[in-house]
């Protein structure tokens, strides 16, 4: 078992993020390879989030919000805001462009905000396919009780529910809010699990210590994936699936098992040659980074 401690940085006007996937320790849980933490943070009155337009490929990128809204806008023409226990699914494929806002009607009083993003790196003959978008709302995602717990499965298959969400492989993800002393083991048998700790914390299978907030807890492939909550609510989100089917390029925005499509992706963008943002002018400039000389071991 790893117990990893993301990175925090501060994106400005004391905006949080904690990233958590990939890092040092580890580059993937099952096909997820980025996890970051935002939030939760007040933003100052009159500011909001404002991820300008910017591009991917090769992933799908999944947004799951505790609190606040964002404004999704996509070069599919989508416009749909996220709120908390929806599911935004984006599937970059080949090619595409979006933005992440707050919405102005929120900006006057300065937004609240916290959630998770997610990226999953689409399987080798879904690289390249075309991009597409769905949306789903929190009634349909499926809630399930537990002794001293509440859990939503938020992605595929787990505790005896399914998500309606629409995957490009086996995977889960499930948001669990525990009791002060409850106990939860995970019942799906993926190969690879983790447990990402929110608030509170717990106490991972038969550790001597207690895992606190804000780490990531990772399960041998033989081991339980069982989790204890201290004398406070606890809540975590348990992630994984089956490794991944190849070494992946995490290069920026771009995930790809091949290093011409990365590059491809770079001129296209630095070309300003992807599909363009309806309504949108700004975009984030491609970054002076270099690319690794092979695939990381995601």
């Amino acid at each position: 078992m790893q117990v990893i401690t993301p990175h925090p940085s501060d994106l400005g006007d004391g905006f949080l993020v904690h990233r958590a996937l990939p890092s040092a320790a580890r580059r993937a849980v099952g096909p997820f390879v980025f996890l970051d933490q935002f939030g939760p943070v007040q933003l100052s009155p009159g500011k909001g989030l404002d991820v300008r337009p910017h591009p991917h490929i090769g992933l799908a990128t999944v947004s799951y919000l505790f609190e606040g809204t964002i404004l999704h806008r996509d070069s599919l023409g989508s416009v749909v805001p996220i709120r908390p226990g929806e599911v935004n699914w984006m599937t970059a494929g080949r090619g595409i462009t979006h933005s992440e806002r707050s919405p102005d009607e929120l900006r006057a009083d300065g937004p609240r905000l916290w959630g998770l993003q997610f990226w999953v790196a689409l399987p080798l003959e879904l690289e390249q396919c075309p991009p597409a978008f769905a949306h789903h709302g929190a009634d349909s995602i499926p809630r399930v009780t537990r002794p001293g717990a509440t859990l939503g499965v938020v992605l595929g298959e787990a505790f005896g529910a399914t998500s309606p969400v629409a995957l490009t492989s086996p995977m889960f993800l499930v948001d669990a809010r525990l009791e002060p002393g409850a106990t939860l083991e995970l019942e799906a048998s993926y190969a690879e699990r983790a447990a990402y700790v929110l608030e509170g914390e717990v106490r991972a299978n038969d550790a001597e210590a207690a895992t606190p907030r804000e780490h990531l807890i990772v399960f041998d492939a033989a081991e339980p994936a069982r989790l204890t909550a201290g004398a406070e609510p606890a809540h975590v989100v348990f992630l994984g699936g089956p490794p991944l089917d190849a070494p992946r390029f995490l290069w920026w925005n771009f995930v790809s098992s091949r290093r011409d499509l990365i590059l491809e992706a770079q001129a296209a963008w630095s070309e300003q040659r992807f599909p363009k943002v309806p309504g949108e002018t700004e975009f984030i400039p491609l970054p002076a980074r270099p690319l690794p000389p092979a695939p990381a071991p995601l």
